[in-house]
């Protein structure tokens, strides 16, 4: 049985997209809907929040020590201040979708996932009708180029395996997908191993032997997938909806975990596990995050 230990207690509305920066030994990662960047110092638990301009959605590193910060609808660059300097757009002709998730590629481009936005200007939960997502990479220069067709609900997990492929997911149709990947051009869509059926599926982590590590949203709980898409285990959570994860700490041999209250009936938003963030000792490590630039 893995040792989950809650690290912070639930303040975050939507925990999403933690990433591991091992020059500060900090784990940083998005409240979306609470408007607001993260950051944890494990070894001294220190607690860092900076508010953003709008909606924020994801957070990559890049090479000459900032952040870049994907927002609404745009990507910014952000150097722990108040400031986010907009570098591109990524479906203006869509301007009722937003960006979901987004992760640093080895090409060191920015990869970032759209949807049908779901969230209101005052936080509350909005009607999806479509599936209008599709993945993009965006280059330094402020590049967007496409990566796939709009078909997809919601654009969730980003990993790029050993063997070429590029893994990602839809979690309204609670479907895993490996492409093949040359270079930055995706072909040959298959599925991931079969449909997991508890939850569905969020933000995730590859380890160093190769795994997924997948985030169940809805049902608490991290899915180990091999290589092969086979189910190798699942660790159980306190909280309902675990949304992202991320390697970190000494080794890289902890998971660390956001979770999200977003939506949750209310007698949940005063539960400390919901919109936590933990940490599970897995037993093995992980892999250093690529940086954008």
């Amino acid at each position: 049985m893995a040792d989950v230990q809650r690290l912070i207690s639930g303040g975050d509305i939507v925990g999403e997209s933690a990433v591991w920066c091992a020059r500060t030994h900090r784990l940083f990662w998005v409240d979306i809907v609470g408007r607001r960047i993260n950051a944890l110092t494990p070894s001294t638990g220190h607690h860092e929040t900076w508010p953003t301009p709008d909606l924020v959605t994801s957070i990559g590193l890049r090479k000459d020590g900032g952040c870049i910060v994907g927002l609404r609808t745009g990507l910014a660059y952000w150097d722990y201040d108040d400031r986010f300097a907009p570098l591109a757009t990524v479906e203006p002709d869509l301007p009722d979708n937003r960006l979901n998730e987004g992760k640093v590629g080895p090409d060191g481009a920015y990869w970032i996932g759209t949807m049908q936005n779901n969230i209101g200007d005052s936080g509350e939960p909005m009607d999806m009708t479509r599936s209008s997502g599709a993945y993009y990479r965006v280059l330094p220069s402020g590049r967007v180029e496409p990566l796939t067709t709009r078909e997809y609900g919601i654009c969730n997990t980003m990993a790029w395996t050993d063997d070429g492929r590029f893994l990602c997911a839809d979690t309204l149709s609670n479907q895993l997908y490996a492409f093949d990947r040359r270079g930055s051009e995706l072909t040959s869509r298959g599925t991931f191993g079969e449909p997991f059926p508890v939850g569905l599926p969020d933000g995730s982590a590859l380890d160093a032997e190769g795994f997924l590590w997948n985030c169940r949203v809805g049902g608490g709980c991290v899915v180990r997938f091999a290589p092969d898409g086979s189910v190798d285990r699942a660790v159980e959570l306190p909280c309902k909806a675990p949304t992202s994860c991320a390697f970190g700490g000494s080794g890289l041999r902890t998971l660390l975990v956001t979770s999200a209250r977003f939506g949750l009936a209310h007698e949940l938003r005063n539960d400390p596990d919901q919109g936590a963030l933990f940490a599970i000792d897995v037993g093995v490590s992980g892999r250093q995050e690529h940086l954008f630039g």
